[in-house]
């Protein structure tokens, strides 16, 4: 396909890599919501900062639409290009560009894999320590946009912590180096945050200074079965007491049901309504004595109905499997999912109100709960019922979103945790921001967008 703006950007980028094919389009176009129709002008595949500057500056002086695109793990509608855009993928910007032993960090361009940051900072005897289970084909690109958490937040928190120096290109075509690896800057606006968690509305991400750290101690994983909600709490309030705490994930007995389908072992010879995956460090064996003692107590006092702790790598791997294979396990219902949270210290009132009000609310529907209760994010799926038309089923829903973000409202919570907010979740913003909140934003992408061609129409109302 070839059009007068097309061939400018051809003419403007010489050798630059532009996808027209309608299957591009269709892979390129869309994330994992699966609800918009992708319908992008083209995909451009840029090979260098200046490749992207030049992308930019050509779309301001065509008035095109851009869209800045990772991986597409996302869950918010945060890179669909639905509407004639050009999605910018920085896929072939995949490169380890420096590693510094002194300062510890990973230069790295914003389209390499999390699983690919994980090996290069393994190579060098560190960390790179945020995690979860799309790793192999989120971009660190994408996990900034979104400020990703994940599966070890109450251990290392989320992306923003990790991140050292970005080099960005705004939406006026300007290249910012953001920080520049320093651990004190003291000489005004950090304007690295405000790239973090934008979600591609302020410009592109193109490369990344990431701090790495000691990798972690020895760790045991261990599944706990239990009986209601109120138990996962009282465990995780309890092991964390007595445990360096790693990672603390739940779910329900629905999400393990639907792992089981797809392929995974059963962990226990009975079904129980909620689990936990718990990983802790065990350093001098000491951390499996004190998960034993805290299990037998918990067996004691009824809020521990079962239990194991693996007794090797593979049997981590399992059991982690249990948690991380929930998302997969889902993709082929097309859930629609909501990504709460609220503080640690809320979450049982919380978990209360919005339990009473889901059960009322989908007494038709299959509702499937898992999370990261350590840094209080709930992940809840609800699944399309055969035969039910996808329209009415979306409408039904956003019908309880509502009725959601009030609760969350009233708990001091936020509508999205760590997927962003994109499309899906942009009617709720004003739940979680103030409007002198939301005003000062739309400032800000004005001054950094002020022709309004990055990612259009995303986070703000």
């Amino acid at each position: 396909m070839s059009t007068p703006a097309l061939d400018a950007l051809l003419s403007a980028v010489p050798g630059l890599r532009l996808l027209t094919g309608p299957a591009d389009l269709e892979y390129y176009g869309r994330d994992w919501t699966r609800r918009w129709t992708p319908a992008p002008l083209a995909i451009a595949q840029p090979s260098s900062v200046d490749e992207v500057q030049a992308i930019v500056r050509w779309a301001r002086a065509w008035t095109v639409a851009l869209v800045p695109s990772g991986g597409r793990t996302g869950l918010s509608g945060g890179a669909v290009a639905a509407n004639g855009e050009l999605v910018i993928s920085l896929e072939r910007m995949n490169r380890v560009l420096d590693f510094d032993p002194v300062d510890r960090t990973l230069s790295v361009q914003a389209g390499m894999p999390l699983e690919a940051v994980h090996d290069a900072a393994r190579d060098h005897g560190l960390a790179w320590p945020v995690d979860f289970a799309a790793r192999g084909s989120a971009t660190i690109g994408g996990a900034i946009a979104t400020n990703a958490g994940g599966i070890r937040v109450i251990r290392y928190g989320n992306t923003r912590d990790w991140i050292a120096g970005l080099t960005v290109v705004d939406g006026r075509g300007e290249v910012m180096h953001l920080n520049r690896g320093l651990v004190k800057n003291s000489s005004g606006y950090d304007l690295r945050h405000l790239f973090i968690g934008a979600e591609g509305t302020l410009g592109v991400v193109v490369e990344a200074i990431l701090r790495l750290t000691e990798p972690p101690p020895p760790t045991r994983v261990m599944l706990l079965a239990l009986p209601d909600f109120s138990a996962v709490l009282k465990a995780f309030t309890v092991l964390r007491a007595g445990l360096r705490l790693e990672a603390f994930e739940f779910f329900t007995g629905v999400a393990l049901a639907h792992v089981l389908e797809h392929g995974a072992q059963p962990p226990f010879a009975g079904h129980h309504p909620c689990y936990a995956v718990v990983e802790f460090a065990d350093v001098a064996e000491s951390g499996e004595a004190a998960a034993l003692t805290a299990f037998e107590q918990g067996l004691v006092d009824g809020w521990v109905l079962d239990g194991v702790i693996a007794g090797s790598d593979a049997q981590a791997a399992q059991l982690w499997r249990l948690r991380e294979g929930i998302t997969e396990s889902l993709a082929g219902h097309v859930p629609y999912k909501n990504d709460v949270s609220v503080r640690i210290s809320a979450l049982p009132a919380f978990l209360a109100d919005a339990e009473t009000l889901i059960g009322h609310a989908y007494p038709q529907f299959e509702v499937v709960w898992f999370g990261h209760i350590g840094d209080g994010n709930l992940h809840i799926n609800v699944i399309k019922p055969e035969g039910m038309a996808q329209a009415e089923f979306v409408q039904d829903c956003e019908r309880v979103t509502r009725l959601l973000a009030d609760v969350l409202e009233r708990h001091g919570g936020s509508i999205s945790a760590e997927h962003g907010i994109g499309l899906v979740k942009k009617p709720w913003l004003a739940g979680t921001r103030s409007d002198a909140e939301i005003e000062a934003m739309r400032g800000i992408k004005v001054a950094l967008d002020p022709d309004g061609i990055m990612n259009p129409g995303k986070l703000l109302p």
